[in-house]
Order: structure tokens, then C-alpha cells, then sequence
């Protein structure tokens, strides 16, 4: 392979991937003047949220779960125009502006796979799938954790059609259909109220109960009500949150729901207001988990059973970085990072968008893009202060649960609390002496025009 090796001139930087944090690392990147490349295996910037990408677990219903005024890329808003809760063209088109504005597009490798990243040195070579390859100073992985599904197997054989969530994308393909869906996260609860709307019979069946949070409290965005309301500690906040929601809701236990098994904000939320509407009216019904299946029967834990079509699995996705995955050290299915970013064991190979958390993610991945970024640029032009985030990287442990005793779950492996993230990254930004986003610092990576515009 070395008559394919290109060497470039000066160092730069490897991003795997252009969604959205792909692009939130480019754009940091861009501003420090860092050298990089960027490839993209698709033909647009986008990552999960373009129907067009093979693989994409996207659907035609699925909007953010997160509102409007609290999500985004930082200093980046979501036109006024969008709804509370923007869809997904909505988001695909506001993350391809977002490319636009700061000149990232122009950067990209599309039709670009990454097929394997090897360490030489104390370089990286990044082999593309036609065989070149690539020497790089530093790699950041963003290539997401939605593209394993994870498929659960039970006893029997099913004579119907058994489907992943990733492999579904219109209401329509549930007409005539008795549907069973497996798993109640919020891509299964928005998939089970299309069900709900459009199938011959719509079952959910899940293993234990949820805290349900409808999208708007008092008419206002759910987490925009939480962020905008004073800051409580987690000992009075959640019996009042939890005595509010039953208030708004009633007793949910009552349409089959069961009695959640755990505190509330202990597991990731359950953000939807269709779902108990068509529980109340009768158009879905719970199930308990699945015993076994039986020809065109599915039986289930408490000896019941149901005339099935269709068996589609909402249950989750395994995490995968396939062209880097052994060089990370890797926790029930979750890689190990400091800060959820920052590869213990190998330096200046990161992780960005490998972790679950409460809040925007899209904000999020920008405050960590400026670390990692600052990071970079410290190794050649401050390389003391560089070499002390380094011990961190070893040494330091944080908790960044926020106090909340998430569930023991490989889901919640990697979860963390939005706020105690940032303050903790707050303090850490003020021990190295890193400077914090503000308001305005990217206006000269890209066209102020577009921002502004986008702005207005």
C-alpha cells in the first residue's frame, strides 16, 4: 500500500464523518486555523437526519425530542419560523445551513468511506475503501451510534415479517397490518403511534415501565420550562416534576402502562404527548415482553398472546466504530473517554458523539469541539498547558451524572447529565486557561451574511 501513501505537507487533522458532530468539530477546527480533512461515505452532510442515507434510522415522522430554543449548533439558532419541535426535513435542512454558513461543505470528501485507521508512530494512517492512503497528526471518530441495530432473538419461529425500526420509514407501511412493536424508547413510541394511526391493530410490548414526559407543559416546551424555571437541587426537583406530570397526565398505569421501576430522570426520558392519547382511546395497547413466537402468534411473559403480521424491533443500536474499534478500550458495548471525548490510551484520537445525555446534544458536541480543538492547537503552540490536560486524560475520573443514579444499563453506560457536564467543563476550561464559547467567535470561519441571516 505505500506506493498509495500521500503525505501532506504540513500536519492536519482526519474527521471521520459529516453530521452534525462532524461538522461541529469542523467548524472549531476552522477557527484555531487547523488544518484538516473531512470524509463522508454519503454524498451530502446530513448524517442520520437524510432519508437518502443508506443505513439512516431516520423515519418520516421523527422530530427532535428536544425543542427548538434549547437545541442547536451554539450561536447557530433554528430559524423562528421552525415549530417547537422542528421534523426531520426541518433539521436536515437547518444542519446543511449550518455547513453552508461557515464554508464546511466546501471541505468535505463525500462518496468517501474510511475503511480502517492504523497507528504508525505517533501518526495515524487513514485507509479510504479504493485503497489510498492517508498520514494524519490527529483523528476525531463522528460517525455516530445509530447504524448497528441491535436485533434481540426469542424462542420460535414467526411466520410473519420481522423488521428492525432502522428499516422503516412510512406510516403506510402498516395499513392492513396487525403490528407488534418491541420497545419503548422514543423512536418506539413515536413508531407505535403511526402504528397506532394507520395499522389494522397496534401492540407495544415492553419489559418495564417508563416516566412519560409530554413535549409541553402549561404550553411551553417540556425542557425549555425545566431550563427557564429556577435551577432546583435533584432532591426537590424531581418529586416536584414528578407530582406536576401527574397532574398534567393522570395515572398512566391505568391504560397498561406499568409503574416505572425506577426514579424519575434515572433512564433517558420518554418525551411524547401522542402516545397517551392513543392509549386512551384504545388505538395501541401494552404488552408485557415477548416469550416466545408461535407461527403468525407471538406469546407473551404473562401467557397471553396476539395474531401478529408484523414484528418490528425498536430496541436500540449497537455502538460501532469499525474502522477504529480496536483502539478503543471498550465497557458494555460503550467506549471508554474521558469527558466522552478523549481516548485514554491513545492520544489525539478521539470520539466526538459517543455518549447519551439529557439535553441538546448538538450544543453539547460544540463545547466539546472548542476543548478539542484548544487541545490541538495547545500541542503546538502551548505544549505545557497540552501536556496537562494529557494528565488529565489519565488520571481524572469526574462524575457527570449530576447526582442521578442512572440505570444500570449498557444504555446508560455513556449517559451523562447536560448540566453537570458543562459545569465541569466550565472548570476545566477555567484551570487550563481555554477560552469559552461566545457569542460571535465564529463569525469570521464563515459567511457572516448566512449567519446573520439565520439569525434574524
Amino acid at each position: 500500500m505505500a506506493d498509495k501513501e500521500t503525505q501532506p505537507a504540513q500536519r492536519r487533522v482526519c474527521i471521520v464523518g459529516a453530521g452534525p458532530a462532524g461538522l461541529s468539530a469542523a467548524r472549531a477546527l476552522k477557527r484555531l486555523g487547523i488544518a484538516y480533512d473531512q470524509f463522508e461515505r454519503h454524498s451530502d452532510v446530513g448524517g442520520i437526519w437524510d432519508l437518502d442515507n443508506p443505513g439512516s434510522p431516520m423515519y418520516e415522522s421523527a422530530h427532535f425530542i428536544s425543542s427548538r430554543k434549547t437545541s442547536g449548533f451554539f450561536d447557530f439558532p433554528m430559524p423562528d419560523t421552525y415549530p417547537d419541535y422542528p421534523g426531520n426535513r426541518q433539521i436536515l435542512d437547518y444542519t446543511r445551513a449550518f455547513a453552508d454558513a461557515y464554508g464546511l461543505r466546501e471541505t468535505v470528501r463525500f462518496n468517501t468511506e474510511v475503511t480502517d485507521v492504523e497507528q504508525d508512530g505517533s501518526d495515524w494512517l487513514v485507509t479510504l475503501a479504493d485503497g489510498t492512503q492517508c498520514r494524519y497528526w490527529a483523528v476525531i471518530c463522528a460517525t455516530g451510534v445509530t447504524w448497528a441495530p441491535r436485533r434481540p432473538r426469542h424462542p420460535g419461529e414467526f411466520a410473519g415479517e420481522i423488521r428492525h425500526s432502522s428499516e422503516y420509514r412510512s406510516p403506510l407501511e402498516f395499513r392492513g397490518k396487525r403490528v407488534l412493536i418491541v420497545g419503548l424508547g422514543n423512536s418506539g413510541a413515536d413508531i407505535a403511534c403511526d402504528a397506532a394511526a394507520n395499522a389494522a391493530a397496534a401492540f407495544v410490548s415492553i419489559r418495564r415501565g417508563y416516566h412519560v414526559i409530554p413535549k409541553h407543559v402549561l404550553g411551553i416546551p417540556s425542557d425549555e420550562l425545566a431550563d427557564a424555571g429556577p435551577q432546583l437541587p435533584l432532591w426537590l426537583e424531581r418529586p416536584f416534576f414528578r407530582a406536576l406530570l401527574r397532574l398534567v397526565q393522570g395515572d398512566l398505569t391505568k391504560y397498561g402502562l406499568p409503574e416505572p421501576d425506577h426514579k424519575l430522570f434515572e433512564s433517558h426520558p420518554l418525551l411524547n404527548s401522542q402516545l397517551v392519547h392513543h392509549l386512551q382511546h384504545g388505538d395501541v395497547a401494552i404488552r408485557p415482553d415477548i416469550a416466545s413466537l408461535d407461527g403468525t402468534r407471538v406469546r407473551f411473559a404473562d401467557g397471553s398472546s396476539e395474531e401478529v403480521d408484523l414484528v418490528l424491533y425498536a430496541t436500540g443500536y449497537d455502538w460501532a466504530i469499525p474502522y477504529a474499534e480496536r483502539h478503543f478500550t471498550w465497557n458494555e458495548g460503550r467506549p471508554d473517554l474521558y469527558l466522552s471525548a478523549f481516548n485514554q490510551q491513545h492520544q489525539n484520537l478521539f470520539g466526538l458523539g459517543y455518549l447519551e445525555v439529557n439535553s441538546s446534544a448538538y450544543t453539547l458536541f460544540d463545547h466539546i469541539s472548542n476543548v478539542l480543538a484548544q487541545y490541538l492547537h495547545d500541542q503546538d503552540h502551548a505544549p505545557a498547558r497540552a501536556a496537562a490536560f494529557d494528565r488529565l486524560i489519565a488520571t481524572d475520573h469526574p462524575k457527570l451524572n449530576g447526582g442521578i443514579n442512572f440505570l444500570p444499563t449498557a444504555r446508560h453506560r455513556a449517559y451523562v447529565d447536560a448540566r453537570a457536564y458543562h459545569r465541569y467543563l466550565g472548570a476545566l476550561r477555567k484551570r487550563l486557561g481555554w477560552q469559552t464559547l461566545t457569542p460571535g467567535m465564529f463569525d469570521a470561519v464563515g459567511s457572516a451574511r448566512d449567519v446573520r441571516q439565520v439569525r434574524a
